[in-house]
């Protein structure tokens, strides 16, 4: 990697989008750091270089990113040298469009070669005009490029990249490509160092995570990574997002329950409980392989927590069709739905279909959605109260920590729980990464609190951990070297999305 960058130059990615888009900025920081710049402590305004990492599934998704770079035109006009680059699903998409509408950006890079964005910059630099480079295929797995990671003690691991399936309403095939998929030996090779470094929990990724060994011939291949996981020392839990209830087999379902650390929870897409409205999305399974798959996974594990993905409002949805997809909530009582009203997406089959839903009509449907999903989410939370759960210690999660004096964490079915710490002296207080147990005392429909007696600590037991040590390491460092707030991992969080944030769940729709 050529020297591009002097220590002085700073940069900023921003990131919109799903997990992938996610993961994706952490190796785009890790390749700038190796570059030689680091990131600005106080913003766009301040950065030399700034990074927009794009999503394209949702339909605001343009609108959002253009928004965008007309405010960053007013800040380079002020910064003299200051170069902007427009990265992920939707540079892969709009390609020149971007210089077009947009010639103040220096740079335009697609979802196949975030590898070259150094170079880009440098030979913006150099050139004095904009460089756009979009591949049609990858070129190098994006986990063997440099990564800066967000967290000290969680860690996002990618098992495959791309997808096989032809779903009408989406766009992300055509951006990411076809499923490629890592061996099993470099995926654990890569967890196996994660956790010498201090993680304890990591989320297996991919578009299609359980078609994992599609392209090397192995059916079974998700279930023996997820066993092989449960080998390896000091890894206390393991998640996965997005499966897709196609692959779900039995074998995934038995591994899910016989490994430790494999935690009962499964977020699986529904989209749709209407076959009708699943065959047109193309979607290879119907309302009963689905409900058949929820039973099993609670027979396997009676508590685990699942949670999913729908649409509401695809073209020619009928009233009776979304009735079937309220059955399925009521049937399987998700813990949390990510609800999505349908937004056309150019270049997709579902976008020049007839019988497109009136919004006014999607509007009310989505509502009705909404209002069941929460009555089930918080009836399925008060059947926490009064559980002892062990929960990994969060950073960042809770809004309201500070004034609450309250900390939060994760639990293993991944329901977030804030808990009370009292008057702990703060060289006491569980760090991030560190595990501590606490019993349930009040349940909301998107949380759960643990209080202690007369406002006391809810803490019964604390377990400091090398994840919790590794977190501090991190706090110790020089001002100008620490990570950024922790990325929390574990797909999705438990609980409606607020509105704002449903436009960025983007490949979880998949």
């Amino acid at each position: 990697m050529p020297d591009t960058a002097t220590t002085d130059q700073t940069y900023i990615v921003r990131t919109y989008g799903c997990q992938m888009n996610v993961h994706d900025s952490e190796r785009l920081s890790g390749l700038l750091e190796g570059a030689g710049y680091v990131r600005a402590a106080d913003g766009a305004s301040e950065a030399d270089v700034v990074v927009l990492n794009t999503c394209a599934v949702r339909e605001n998704a343009d609108n959002r990113l253009y928004g965008n770079l007309g405010h960053l035109a007013s800040v380079k006009a002020g910064r003299p040298g200051m170069r902007i680059a427009v990265g992920g699903c939707l540079a892969q998409k709009d390609r020149g469009e971007i210089t077009r509408r947009a010639p103040w950006v220096d740079v335009v890079f697609g979802t196949h070669n975030i590898g070259a964005l150094p170079v880009l910059l440098e030979r913006a630099r150099v050139q004095d005009e904009a460089q756009v480079e979009i591949l049609e295929s990858l070129d190098v797995f994006p986990s063997t490029l440099p990564t800066r990671r967000e967290s000290a003690y969680a860690a996002w691991v990618s098992v495959s990249v791309g997808c096989n399936n032809t779903c009408t309403f989406c766009i992300v095939p055509a951006l990411r490509g076809k499923e490629k998929d890592r061996r099993p030996g470099e995926i654990l090779s890569e967890i196996e160092a994660l956790v010498a470094e201090g993680v304890c929990e990591v989320t297996l990724l991919g578009q299609n995570v359980n078609a994992y060994g599609s392209e090397f011939g192995d059916r079974e291949a998700f279930a023996k990574l997820l066993r092989a996981c449960g080998q390896i020392e000091g890894l206390e839990r393991v998640r996965f997002t997005s499966p897709h209830p196609r692959d779900f087999t039995d074998d995934v379902i038995a591994a899910m329950a016989q490994t430790p650390n494999v935690m009962p929870q499964l977020h699986m897409p529904l989209q749709s409980g209407s076959d009708t409205v699943l065959r047109a999305m193309r979607r290879s399974y119907r309302q009963d392989r689905y409900l058949g798959i929820i039973e099993r996974v609670r027979a396997a594990m009676p508590d685990a927590a699942i949670t999913t993905d729908i649409i509401v409002g695809f073209p020619g949805e009928t009233e009776e069709d979304f009735e079937q997809t309220m059955h399925v909530v009521r049937e399987a009582r998700f813990s949390a739905a990510f609800t999505f009203q349908y937004s056309k997406r150019p270049g997709t089959p579902a976008a020049t279909m007839e019988e497109q839903v009136p919004k006014e009509v999607v509007q009310a449907r989505y509502e009705r959605l909404v209002a069941l999903q929460e009555e089930i989410s918080w009836e399925e939370n008060k059947k926490q109260v009064g559980r002892t759960v062990e929960l990994l210690v969060a950073e960042g999660e809770g809004r309201k920590d500070g004034e609450t004096r309250r900390m939060s964490g994760r639990a293993p079915d991944n329901r977030l729980v804030h808990f009370a710490v009292g008057s702990t002296p703060a060289d006491e207080l569980p760090r991030p990464g560190d595990m501590v147990s606490v019993q349930v005392t009040y349940a909301a429909p998107h949380h759960l609190n643990a209080d202690g007696a007369d406002g006391g600590s809810a803490i019964k037991a604390l377990r400091r951990t090398r994840s919790g040590d590794a977190w501090q390491a991190r706090q110790e460092q020089p001002e100008g070297e620490r990570r950024g707030p922790a990325v929390a991992l574990g797909m999705p969080s438990i609980g409606q999305p607020a509105a704002a944030a449903q436009a960025d769940s983007a490949c979880g729709v998949c």
